[in-house]
């Protein structure tokens, strides 16, 4: 059934596929350019391109997306579920573990022992439910979704920023303070475009939020917070990677704690995660160095 709408004042000047991405129905820059690339949105009766400039008043309109069926099978994998309902779950991620397919990860992703826990929503048929992600070797919470209704909110919630999101991180030295805000926009590298870092020709705003939970001899272990949710924000802000000298064979991180405001029920949902094994060990070896100079 084709939706019309009438384009808000206010809406001057944005482009058509962000303006189509912040309607319901749509949801997402992906639905969004999809449905623009088939021709299934009209402007005052005309179509245009996704970078076209709404001017305010005109008339959009456009078949709603049809839902998503996944193409992944599910696989068997022991997963902690640390908090669900009928709309979502709360997984405990673990470490060395691919959100989704990806070249070169075409089975034994996180997406593969969650499609057997009734995930759907979103618009990308390899990705049912996922919201947001996690780097391959970051351990800790993430919500999915149980439905479209469900993915459409919980991504609301995520642009407003009313999905918040805490990490621990064991850093090599200590902070000048205890507690701190990092302002440095993230790009692709201007010389390794597979990497991202602070040198770059195309930055986005970033701001990571940090405290110190603890002090150690020769490392700081971090509560840090994403006031935005760039690729590798923490990485490229703290700048620290693999304490070797602990017998890490990751980075010390771990999403410790999500908190937001239920997308259906608009109840608090505040759910914590403990250090996994690896992580509870490398710590304990970095409190021991107490001493030991």
């Amino acid at each position: 059934m084709t939706r019309r709408l009438r384009v808000p004042e206010d809406a001057g000047g944005e482009r058509l596929d962000r303006f189509l991405a912040g309607i319901a129905e749509i949801g997402s820059r992906g639905a969004a350019e999809r449905l623009l690339d088939e021709g299934g949105v009209l402007v005052d009766g005309a179509a245009h391109g996704k970078s076209y400039k709404l001017a305010g008043g005109e008339e959009v309109s456009f078949e709603p997306p049809g839902p998503v069926t996944s193409t992944v099978e599910p696989e068997q994998m022991d997963l902690r579920i640390a908090y669900e309902d009928e709309y979502l779950l709360v997984v405990d991620k673990p470490a060395g573990v691919v959100v989704h397919p990806a070249p070169g990860h075409a089975t034994g992703t996180l997406v593969h022992g969650l499609v057997g826990h009734a995930v759907a929503g979103g618009d990308e048929p390899e990705r049912p439910g996922i919201v947001h992600r996690l780097d391959r070797d970051t351990s800790g919470l993430m919500v999915v979704a149980r439905s479209a209704e469900a993915h459409r909110r919980l991504q609301a919630l995520l642009r407003r920023r009313d999905l918040k999101r805490e990490y621990l991180a064991l850093v090599v030295g200590r902070p000048r303070s205890r507690t701190g805000v990092i302002e440095a926009p993230i790009g692709r590298d201007r010389t390794n475009p597979l990497r991202h870092s602070l040198d770059t020709a195309n930055p986005r705003d970033a701001v990571t939020h940090f405290e110190v939970e603890e002090l150690l001899p020769r490392h700081a272990l971090l509560r840090v917070s994403l006031e935005t949710g760039r690729t590798h924000q923490i990485r490229v802000h703290l700048a620290y990677g693999r304490p070797a000298e602990l017998g890490l064979e990751r980075q010390f991180l771990h999403a410790a704690r999500l908190a937001f405001p239920h997308p259906i029920t608009e109840q608090p949902v505040d759910v914590t995660s403990p250090l996994p094994a690896d992580l509870e060990a490398a710590l304990m070896q970095a409190r021991a160095a107490r001493g030991s100079r």
